[in-house]
């Protein structure tokens, strides 16, 4: 399906559009700022944009008011139908982000709860206990994400509740044309759900695909046949700086090598899961590496390796963030794309990786690694390509039996003959087609 080849784009619009923190009631037609957006993510060499929550929220989008109304601080329907058919005109495919575990205290429905009690048609929509009480004083006690009482969790055992979560994406494909979903909190979601919402969004579009968010564990409770195509790479996303901070790539290439490699017990052979070095929940990439010179070969790790691999807004160019009393400083508001030579750099793994069936499709090897180098093999259809990463600050030839006389880079396109081994120059990345 298109997303085994996709590049991804991963954008948090309330805090890219400059959206008040708190939904302050007013309408206002930020969301049009993605427009300037646009010809930046294509030339990039994306062709996916993740929109992470969109819909009537309290504050940050996760604790939903309403699944069917546009946030008012981002605009109208119309101004979301606008920006997705300008995604889509540039051949760029739509993900929304669906945040179906919990929804906020704002909820229309646990309103209703809050007014009247038992009363209400809609106390089975929620885990209710009238014989408790939390902070908030409603006089009951309801189940909450992770403790977190501004996030109220949904009865998902519930028929009903679970049709009113379809027909919102039954609407968004209407409306909006997506391609496919993001699930929050997918490692919430039983396998049970999932298979619900597979099946009823196979039935819904040809290739609509769901990517579920999980961090640890077996991703196979989350993901195959029935359930979600891919999830979030959360384990190699830590690898991927902490094995540059820490001079230590075997940390990533044992990761890679469980998750990929050519044993029969690989776990996740021929998925292709979601990879990042950063997203709209951990602090940037520019900001977790110690070494600013580790950026070029980090991003060349990410599109070398197994998976589908995705850009948060910014972060293209080499933008910081780190936590600091919340998230706000990781969803920052900028008015327009920027672009560097860490862009052009990532523009050209980009292209490499579109040109290459090796490295979309083929599987994993090691060949040769070190603290601070990394060579792995990957092939498929007949083309073998070696990804070859360098962490250090000094060249070195990396020395094995290569199989091969010959090879060509495929990001620069430069050539060169091997004798027993690789040259590797300082802080680098190359794919060689051999």
């Amino acid at each position: 399906m298109w997303y085994d080849e996709a590049v991804v784009y991963q954008i948090y619009p309330l805090g890219l559009c400059g959206a008040p923190e708190e939904n302050d009631g007013v309408q206002a037609h930020r969301i049009l700022r993605l427009l300037d957006w646009v010809d930046h993510i294509r030339d990039l060499g994306c062709t996916a944009v993740l929109l992470n929550p969109l819909f009537e929220s309290d504050r940050h989008g996760y604790d939903t008011r309403d699944y069917f109304t546009v946030d008012r601080r981002l605009g109208t329907e119309e101004d979301l139908k606008t920006v997705c058919a300008a995604f889509h005109a540039a051949g760029l495919r739509v993900l929304f982000d669906g945040v179906f575990n919990h929804v906020g205290r704002g909820f229309w429905a646990f309103r209703d709860v809050r007014e009247k009690k038992w009363d209400s048609p809609y106390k089975d929509w929620f885990r209710v206990d009238f014989g408790g009480n939390t902070g908030y004083n409603d006089g009951f006690w309801y189940k909450a994400w992770e403790g977190h009482y501004e996030l109220v969790e949904l009865n998902l055992q519930n028929p009903v509740v679970v049709g009113h979560q379809l027909d919102a994406i039954r609407s968004w494909v209407e409306r909006f044309g997506i391609d496919g979903l993001r699930l929050d909190v997918a490692y919430c979601l039983s396998p049970d759900y999932l298979r619900q919402l597979r099946s009823f969004t196979d039935g819904l579009k040809p290739d609509f695909v769901l990517v579920g968010e999980t961090l640890h564990g077996d991703y196979n409770r989350w993901m195959g046949d029935g359930l979600c195509h891919s999830v979030t790479n959360y384990e190699c996303y830590k690898g991927l700086w902490s094995s540059f901070n820490d001079g230590n790539l075997f940390e990533i290439g044992h990761s890679l090598a469980r998750q990929f490699g050519p044993e029969s017990w690989t776990l996740y052979k021929g998925r292709r899961l979601l990879s990042f070095l950063d997203n709209h929940d951990v602090e940037r990439i520019a900001s977790k590496l110690r070494d600013k010179a580790h950026l070029v070969p980090a991003w060349g790790l990410l599109f070398g390796m197994p998976g589908v691999p995705a850009v948060y807004y910014g972060s293209e160019w080499g933008i910081e963030g780190r936590k600091h009393n919340g998230d706000g400083p990781l969803r920052p508001a900028l008015e327009k794309p920027e672009r560097n030579e860490l862009t052009d750099w990532i523009a050209s793994l980009a292209a490499a990786r579109r040109r290459s069936r090796a490295l979309q499709y083929g599987g994993y090897r090691n060949l040769f690694l070190t603290n601070r180098q990394i060579v792995f093999e990957r092939a498929a259809d007949g083309e073998r390509v070696l990804v070859a990463v360098n962490a250090a600050g000094e060249g070195i030839d990396a020395r094995f039996n290569i199989g091969a006389g010959r090879g060509v880079d495929l990001v620069t396109g430069r050539e060169q003959e091997f004798g027993n081994g690789i040259p590797m120059p300082p802080y680098s990345t190359a794919f060689w087609r051999v």
